[in-house]
């Protein structure tokens, strides 16, 4: 028999490649950089990012089926070439100064390749995790938050020392390198694997959620309600945090009166709680449940956009906002885990990319509207009150869907009891 590879090292290699492509985080450092050597405006460079996670999602969706098909090795190495390419074409597009080809590059290609990347690691990490669903997929996903900190001050400095257009040389270079030497090492488990000592009887006496609540297709699983109540709450989490992830650097600026190098630090160090986050609020949910960890999310959410208008007080302000990364990364890390508890491991990949489309369309909302509300009103600061007043449609959702997650499980009840299946 084969022997079934190292699970710790999947995860490691899940997070080699998530490290890279989360670096997308960390494009502030180049927005002002691009507008200060074109004289481009915020909503053109700004667009430039949200043209990546509108194909994030559109690419997740559509090669989720890619991902289940060929395993998460080919997909991470298909990811390695597009994001690689999509980076280091980003230097093309800034020598010539073509804002077009940067759409392109970054947009486009770059935005292929974050999409594939994501999906590949996370799928597959589900399965080789049984025993702790979310601190799988907050392993795999804490390497994208984590991006920020480590990507941001090495941007910041390559940008100073070599020029925006070498900058993007470099970091395609070495991402490029780096996806693929983990690419290799990513493998499905064999059928029916299982860690050593794993128990199900202890899963349900430790998790909330241990036994899925139903095995469906990619296909069934759009067809339900709660497919739609996770994709609203992805797509409010996401859309009023990648506000902020977009445009940290210079809202910290005008809010604060940050330096850019003080605001660039601030960007990395934020990186830290966006990736803790992710970890942390995942592996919580193994024990709170997935439903409770997501209301927690919009409650604290809705206080913190309506406040942090109004402070002034730096050390506040950055704490605010640190609580914001946790739960904006922690939504993405947690969600994984909520599909399979609701729709089972049976074509997990494939419903997690139809759901990373909330990614997509959040990545054209988000960054738009706050740059526009930039450009109208001089300040990234007045989005943050609209963003609390979408935190509360989110907070009513994350208690609707409850009522599906109970009928669920009076169903599996019925079918434990009869040996039926229930239609719902």
């Amino acid at each position: 028999m084969k022997k079934a590879k190292n699970r710790w090292l999947i995860a490691l290699s899940g997070v080699g490649i998530h490290i890279c492509i989360g670096s997308v985080y960390a494009w502030s450092n180049f927005t002002n950089p691009l507008i200060s050597q074109f004289g481009w405006s915020a909503s053109q460079v700004q667009m430039t990012f949200s043209i990546a996670i509108l194909f994030l999602g559109l690419s997740a969706a559509f090669l989720g089926h890619f991902v289940e098909k060929h395993g998460p090795r080919k997909a991470g190495l298909l990811a390695a070439i597009f994001f690689g390419v999509g980076v280091f074409g980003s230097g093309i597009a800034v020598h010539f100064g073509s804002l077009p080809l940067l759409y392109i590059f970054y947009g486009v290609f770059g935005g292929i390749g974050l999409g594939v990347g994501y999906i590949a690691p996370v799928s597959t990490l589900v399965k080789w995790f049984p025993d702790r669903r979310g601190l799988a997929t907050g392993l795999a996903i804490m390497g994208f938050g984590f991006a920020a900190a480590i990507s941001s001050p090495i941007m910041d400095a390559l940008i100073k020392s070599f020029g925006t257009a070498n900058a993007f040389f470099s970091l395609g270079i070495a991402y490029f390198v780096v996806m693929t030497i983990s690419a290799l090492y990513l493998e499905k488990p064999a059928e029916n694997w299982k860690p050593k000592g794993f128990n199900e009887a202890t899963m349900k006496n430790n998790t909330r959620l241990a036994t899925d609540l139903s095995q469906l297709t990619a296909n069934e699983a759009i067809k339900t309600s709660r497919f739609y109540y996770l994709w609203i709450m992805l797509f409010i989490n996401t859309t009023c945090g990648i506000a902020i992830l977009s445009a940290a650097k210079p809202l910290a600026q005008e809010s604060i009166g940050l330096t850019t190098t003080e605001a660039a630090a601030l960007v990395g160090v934020l990186g830290l709680f966006n990736g803790f986050g992710r970890l942390g609020w995942a592996s919580i949910s193994d024990y709170f449940g997935r439903p409770n960890t997501y209301t927690t999310f919009f409650v604290l959410q809705i206080i913190l956009f309506a406040l942090l208008p109004h402070t002034t007080i730096s050390i506040l302000f950055q704490i605010m906002l640190a609580i914001v990364y946790t739960c904006y990364g922690g939504g993405f890390a947690t969600i994984p885990a909520y599909i399979g508890d609701l729709f089972g491991t049976k074509q997990l990949g494939a419903i997690h990319g139809y759901i990373l489309t909330a990614w997509a369309a959040a990545g054209l909302v988000g960054p738009l509207f706050a740059a526009w509300i930039k450009d109208t009103t001089g300040s990234y600061a007045n989005s943050l009150t609209f963003f609390a007043g979408f935190f509360i449609v989110s907070l009513i959702i994350s208690l609707v869907i409850r009522v599906d997650i109970r009928k669920l499980k009076e169903n599996q009840a019925v079918q434990g009891s009869t040996g039926k299946p229930v239609n719902l």
